[in-house]
Formats: C-alpha cells, structure tokens, sequence
C-alpha cells in the first residue's frame, strides 16, 4: 500500500502538516520562541492598555456624575440674597450679609401686625383671611395661636361687622427710643415693643379705642424667600399686651438746626 508523500518521513524531508512555513509567512513568527515570547509581552501590553481605558472610562463616569450634581446644586442654589440695610442715607454701610439691623425688625413687626389687625369690612371675615394670607410671615405656633384667638372672638360676638385699625402712638415709635423698641436677644430673635392705638367701629361709629404696650417675638425664618423675602417671621408675643392709662399727648416738635 503507497503512503502519501506527505505522510514520509526522512533526514532531509518534514511531513507536509508540520513542515516550516517560508520566510515572510504572515504566521512564521509564531513558530520562533523569541517570537513568540515577543508576542506573549505584546498581549500583556494589549491587556493593560484595556485595563487603563476602562479605568479611564470609569474615571470619565464619575466626572460626569459629579458635573451633574454640581449643576443640580448650582440650579437650586437661591438667586437672591437679602441684605438689610439701616435706613440712613446720610453715610454708606457695611453690614454682613446675616445680620439684621434693629430698625428692621421693628419695621417689619409693625408692618405684620397692622396688617393682622386691619378689618376694612367685617372681622369675622377680615380677622381669617388676614391669617390666611399673611400665614408665610408668622410661625405655625404663632398661627394656631391666632386662630384660637379667631374662634374665641367670634363666639363671643366681638368680630361681626366690626371694623378695626391700629397705628403706632405719636411719640412713641422707633426714633423716639430705639434702645427699648428692639431688643436683640440672639442673631436670630427679637423683642420688639409697640405702642399701639387700636380703634374699633360698628356700624360706623366708633366703639372701642385702646391704647396698649405689645411684646412682640420675632425670630429668623428664612425658609421660602418667594413667599417671605424678609426671611422673619411673628411668633405672636413674647408676654401680656399691658394697657396704657391716660391720654397720650402728641410731642411738639422742637426747631432743630442753627437758628433755633
């Protein structure tokens, strides 16, 4: 039986399966050791650089994901800042930005509080909406103190079709004694004293005036600057309103400048 040529061995002659492969053989290279140990460190090479643009990936991931939170903070970060100011024209101010003069925490009391008690129509219906509005600048305690207030002056007839208003005594505002109208208790409460006329009509006439010293608590409540830019809020008082006896008697203004 004849075996193929291929299948022949000899000294000078390789099967033809296992025979070298001619110089310039793409795949010649992997039949040397030297060869093939350059191509082992080639692969290795390749690995690693795998392994580095995967962490570099990785790494870009991770950018990114902080490039978004930070847009995220930076969108929800407040574009305003209040910055209260004395109101004193007359030379410049720096203030730091937290800090709240006196003068306008007493305007701002004042200015809550006239606009909690002014019924233009009927105080059964006045006296709720002004909770009702004005409930971004007072506190929640200071709110159910109202309301209880609210209920209690309806069952007792004292709001229909009652008309009020109040306004500061003459003489007795802030100007006229700032060391006792706003005491600064911490950088974020206050003790405000009004002096305050309060007129009540029915039926057109008047019925009720009274004349009293108020304590108002105010403190820092800078939670919502759309609904409460003054970033404060009444937390109703800090005691008993007292009554004042007497007649006050408007001050009479003293001439003031060189030729009084």
């Amino acid at each position: 039986m004849d075996l193929p040529q291929a299948a022949i061995g000899g000294s000078n002659t390789r099967p033809y399966l296992f025979q070298q492969r001619q110089p310039g053989h793409p795949i010649r290279q992997l039949d040397l050791p030297s060869e093939r140990a350059t191509m082992s460190r080639f692969l290795k090479l390749a690995d690693s650089q795998r392994a580095h643009i995967t962490s570099l990936r990785l790494a870009i991931v991770l950018l990114a994901l902080v490039a978004v939170g930070l847009g995220i903070g930076w969108y929800r970060a407040p574009k305003d800042m209040t910055i209260h100011v004395p109101p004193d024209l007359r030379s410049g101010s720096t203030r730091l930005w937290w800090d709240v003069p006196p003068q306008s925490v007493y305007t701002f009391g004042l200015y809550i509080f006239q606009q909690m008690n002014r019924w233009p129509v009927d105080g059964e219906q006045d006296y709720q909406a002004n909770i009702t509005r004005l409930n971004s600048y007072i506190t929640p305690a200071c709110q159910q103190y109202l309301q209880s207030d609210f209920e209690l002056r309806r069952s007792s007839g004292e709001l229909r079709k009652r008309v009020r208003g109040v306004y500061e005594i003459p003489g007795r505002g802030y100007g006229d004694s700032p060391e006792i109208r706003t005491v600064t208790n911490s950088i974020d409460d206050w003790t405000i004293t009004l002096d305050i006329t309060a007129d009540e009509y029915y039926g057109g006439q008047l019925v009720k005036r009274a004349l009293a010293r108020y304590p108002l608590h105010v403190v820092r409540m800078d939670v919502d600057p759309e609904t409460n830019p003054f970033g404060m809020a009444w937390d109703c008082y800090s005691g008993s309103p007292q009554r004042i006896e007497g007649n006050v008697e408007t001050p009479v203004p003293q001439s003031k400048g060189v030729f009084k």
